[in-house]
């Protein structure tokens, strides 16, 4: 029997006897797919979170600043640079115009469904271009509001996330109350938790006169973005930063992914700890009860390596069996669930879903793997080190 041979036939002897051992395995299957499910439902937060952001973005939208300016609440542009930005080349045009969406950011406080607690929700002034520019955005209930009017529209993840956002209810904004008429969705991107209405009525509202915050501009072409951006920032009537939309949305999810993606894996780097003892546990336990036939095996010419190997080929499979337990808890308990976060780059709300991706899937199996052979290493190599005479010994 040669060396490959050895290796199958003690593997199928050992996972033979794993129902005479069906306590301590269970308890190490369970252990590892707890671990497993925790660290992928932790990290398809940060996987939903960074979808909601990213979803949203187009390589041919530039987001237009003021310099310095990190995101849209710390900048300011006037009316007139956003009308000098709206007249560059490189513009879209579309049949009213250039396709340039100058927009103005307030925050309102807006209880969450799930605390009563009062959240920041965006309240998002826009121009009639908007609807050109971001292209994902659809009505799905109601219509849109009119322009001029004391009216809003709401995003489905905002109305869903907070209280007081249904078709027909009223928002407090500034001193009176607007009317929701309608409900959009941006397929699921970061736009759904937010509210829209007319730019002209929020800037009286919030006394910002003729200014705005950012103006997103949609390109003739990607193509034309580096021309169109050492344009704006050259022109001396102009103090301004210039972006890709989708750059600009993964330097906001940045904090809170990599915050979220940390305190995941640190929570399941502790768990995973507490699952190698137990797969130490069982697979202890799984050699100490066949110390003889290991000897036996040996004695009969077995080598020590196959003999390792089967053991450490005994841990994997208990830690597989677990990984995938665990995952498919973590699919069925967590995609697509919904929440609502602060995003600490723009102090507002976000409201996403969580995403259990399968490369999520994939890496709870291989760190479960991975805990299963930690866990076997040592008892293998107890197996083959303890001498033949001795373990012949051993009740």
């Amino acid at each position: 029997m040669n060396w490959l041979t050895q290796i199958v036939a003690l593997s199928e002897v050992n996972l033979r006897t794993l129902p005479a051992r069906k306590g301590s395995v269970a308890a190490a299957m369970f252990g590892i797919a707890g671990v497993v499910a925790v660290l992928v439902g932790v990290l398809s937060i940060a996987q939903g979170f960074r979808h909601a952001m990213t979803v949203s973005g187009n390589d041919d939208t530039a987001v237009v600043m003021r310099s310095g300016a990190d995101n849209e609440m710390m900048s300011g542009l006037s009316g007139e640079s956003a009308r000098i930005i709206a007249d560059a080349e490189g513009i879209a045009r579309g049949p009213a115009g250039p396709m340039a969406s100058s927009e103005l950011f307030v925050i309102i406080a807006v209880p969450l469904r799930s605390t009563g607690k009062d959240a920041n929700v965006p309240l998002r002034g826009v121009v009639p271009a908007t609807f050109d520019v971001r292209r994902d955005v659809q009505i799905e209930e109601g219509r849109t509001f009119h322009w001029g009017r004391n009216e809003v529209i709401v995003g489905a993840g905002a109305r869903r996330e907070f209280v007081g956002l249904d078709l027909g209810s009223k928002i407090p904004v500034g001193q009176q109350e607007w009317t929701v008429v309608g409900i959009f969705g941006a397929n699921g991107g970061l736009s759904e938790s937010e509210i829209w209405t007319d730019a002209a009525v929020l800037q009286p509202a919030y006394r910002r006169g003729n200014s705005y915050q950012a103006v997103y501009a949609r390109l003739e072409s990607p193509d034309l973005f580096q021309n169109f951006k050492d344009r704006l920032t050259t022109d001396p009537k102009l103090n301004v930063k210039v972006i890709r939309q989708t750059e600009y949305y993964a330097e906001q999810s940045t904090v809170i992914v990599n915050l979220i993606t940390g305190l995941g894996r640190l929570i399941a780097a502790l768990m995973g700890l507490g699952a190698v003892l137990g797969a130490l546990n069982t697979m202890y336990s799984a050699v100490a009860s066949r110390t003889r036939e290991i000897a036996t095996l040996r004695a009969l010419g077995f080598k020590s390596s196959p003999i390792l190997l089967s053991v450490l080929a005994e841990g994997a499979a208990l830690a597989l069996i677990g990984g995938a337990i665990g995952a498919g808890l973590a699919y069925a308990a967590f995609d697509g669930f919904r929440a609502a976060t602060m995003n600490w780059q723009s102090f507002s709300q976000v409201a996403f879903a969580f995403s259990v991706t399968p490369t999520l899937l994939a890496q709870g199996i291989v760190y479960a793997c991975l805990i299963g052979l930690v866990g076997a290493v040592p008892p293998a190599i107890r197996a083959v080190r303890l001498p033949i005479a001795q373990a012949l010994r051993e009740p």
